[in-house]
């Protein structure tokens, strides 16, 4: 996954730029970055932030540069933003999404005869910087932004810098956001999380339709390329992504987590579950569990707490056995809130499940009685082939293709695995009781399809739903 956010100011826009990206820390933990455009041409710095923060990263460049128009990222993937010299001028580019069609798409580049590729991630050309070579390959900036969006498969949402203002543009099917917002004195913003710039003076303007591309500067804003009719808002933003305070939609994601967690309790009163307590699994389940105690009149307690001054979210390590090491000295029991207790506990999801059997074996190492777990969403069925939300490198890190391998004795076509996602087949609840006997939970419900569009909020048919059920 990933951040980005841009900035046009009547002044210096570095201090807005430095603190706007920094409130995308939650999106990312493997690196930052941040351009800007001087008289000089671009001043740019990229630092690895996997073992501290952004600010603490940038702090020095931040106190060096000075500029009207920057951009900048907070990245999962690769190096950004990058500096371009081409037909169509000197520009900076940062780019979120993916390209599926990365190797088919540099293959057509290299057919002219003219690409070459500088940029190098993990032996592999950079994203962002094939983007910018589509985008050079039509005559206008807009044009070529359009370009590149039609051809690559997958998602992209993108920033451009140049010395004159900043060019913002939304995935073709709005996968992902990008919200403008403006200060008194004019100066503007583009942001893919809207509380990004609530701090530095920006009202929200209105958030990018699917595929629109505008044009920010010292003058206002330009519209260059009009929204696409189809929308598929990816539903993972709301249900783990995106940050509390981030609307997206004009849905703000607190307000949805809260809905799924008092629609799920609704369903659990009617089954007639007895516990004493309801907690969430910090941070993203918190919200959920609150909706679900409120509706069910059972109490909200916080039976362990995570550690945060040494080991706060952005030192989140490559390597899975410490990523799970790192997860495990965070939590912190109070015993007196799990001994001999029945436990309700809400989780954002279930990927690979390995923190989350780890934590409910600590709770019942801790006293714990009975530990049931609700996740906020549907059993994850397929690898996320837009956005990157999960690190899993084949469906098979996934628990619930493990687990229906089990119960297929082999690898299911893809009829049958359909028939595992669809909750009113024996099929789906015999995967159920399969993660619950290897997650170790007393019980376990996931919600249906129906409780996650509701609890957002939108039609079904403008949210992208494909890794519950494939359907793009």
């Amino acid at each position: 996954m990933g951040g980005i956010f841009g900035a046009v100011s009547k002044g210096d826009c570095v201090t807005d730029l430095y603190f706007g990206i920094d409130y995308h820390s939650h999106l990312g933990t493997h690196r930052g970055g941040m351009a800007v455009y001087t008289d000089k041409g671009f001043d740019r710095a990229i630092h690895s932030i996997e073992n501290a923060q952004f600010r603490t990263k940038f702090e020095d460049d931040a106190a060096k540069m000075h500029g009207h128009v920057g951009l900048g990222c907070i990245s999962d993937t690769e190096p950004q933003p990058l500096i371009i010299r081409s037909r169509l001028g000197h520009f900076a580019i940062t780019t979120v999404g993916r390209i599926n069609n990365l190797d088919e798409l540099t293959e057509e580049a290299f057919a002219d005869g003219r690409t070459q590729f500088l940029e190098m991630s993990g032996n592999r050309i950079n994203p962002t910087e094939l983007v910018a070579a589509l985008i050079n390959q039509k005559s206008s900036m807009a044009e070529g932004i359009r370009h590149a969006q039609q051809k690559i498969d997958g998602s992209m949402t993108l920033l451009i810098a140049t010395a004159d203002g900043l060019y913002a543009a939304r995935d073709y099917m709005g996968r992902t956001p990008l919200i403008l917002g403006q200060k008194e004195d004019g100066s503007l913003c583009a942001s893919f999380e809207s509380h990004a710039y609530m701090n530095l003076g920006y009202r929200t303007i209105r958030e990018l339709g699917p595929g629109e591309v505008v044009f920010l500067s010292q003058d206002g804003i330009k519209d260059l390329l009009p929204p696409s009719k189809k929308k598929r808002v990816c539903s993972f933003l709301w249900t783990y992504y995106g940050y509390p305070t981030a609307t997206y939609e004009g849905i703000n994601v607190e307000s949805s987590r809260y809905r799924c967690g008092a629609l799920m309790a609704k369903e659990d009163v009617n089954d007639g579950l007895e516990i004493d307590s309801v907690g969430g699994i910090p941070d993203s389940g918190l919200a959920a569990a609150i909706g679900y105690a409120n509706e069910s009149g059972v109490p909200f307690h916080r039976p362990f707490m995570k550690y945060t001054p040494t080991w706060s979210r952005s030192f989140m390590p490559q390597n899975q056995t410490m990523r799970n090491l790192v997860a495990h000295m965070k939590l912190i029991p109070v015993h007196d809130l799990i001994r001999d207790k029945k436990l309700l506990f809400i989780d954002d999801s279930i990927v690979r499940g390995t923190q989350l059997r780890e934590t409910v074996d600590f709770l019942y190492e801790s006293g714990a009685k009975e530990v049931h777990v609700r996740p906020a969403c549907p059993p994850i069925m397929y690898g996320c082939k837009y956005i990157n939300f999960s690190r899993s490198t084949s469906d098979m890190d996934l628990i619930t293709r493990r687990c229906i391998v089990r119960l297929e004795g082999g690898v299911p076509s893809d009829e049958r695995l359909s028939a595992y996602s669809d909750a009113s087949t024996p099929e789906y609840a015999a995967l159920v009781e399969e993660i619950r006997k290897e997650m170790h939970f007393t019980s376990l419900k996931f919600p249906s399809m129906k409780v996650l569009v509701e609890s957002i909020g939108l039609p079904e048919c403008e949210l992208c739903t494909y890794c519950w059920n494939g359907r793009e």
